[in-house]
């Protein structure tokens, strides 16, 4: 598919000249002929002003059914923020209780509870559990 070709059936379609485009996008009708005429690719920017301006969600400059395509089935993947500790459910409870209790607490208090957890968690690395 030539996009110069598409946006051009599109406007056409839409009963408007490069003049209206120019209007709604304010890119120089010189520019959208070019386009249209296949001698320019417009950056994706520019295909989301086109898009604004005949009033289309973007997909339909490069798929010309009624509905979006069908998305295919991939297999799911965990966002970033499922993979963190602490996002969700009882790490997430956990990890809102501790947050509160530690904004309570002094300073001085604070840096020994984070002076022990570091202790903890380089010796755990240390030792290997027995099997």
């Amino acid at each position: 598919m030539i996009i110069g070709d598409r946006l051009r059936e599109l406007r056409e379609g839409k009963s408007l000249s490069q003049g209206d485009i120019e209007k709604r996008t304010g890119l120089l009708r010189c520019y959208i002929s070019r386009v249209e005429n296949g001698h320019t690719v417009p950056a994706i920017e520019t295909l989301e002003k086109m898009a604004r301006a005949l009033e289309i969600p973007l997909y339909q400059l490069f798929y010309d059914g009624e509905e979006p395509p069908e998305l295919p089935t991939l297999l799911k993947r965990k966002t970033s923020a499922e993979s963190v500790w602490g996002s969700s459910g009882k790490q997430a409870v956990y990890l809102h209780k501790l947050t509160k209790c530690l904004g309570k607490a002094e300073d001085a208090d604070r840096k020994l509870l984070l002076s022990i957890a570091q202790k903890m968690a380089s010796g755990r690395n240390r030792h290997t559990p027995a099997a």
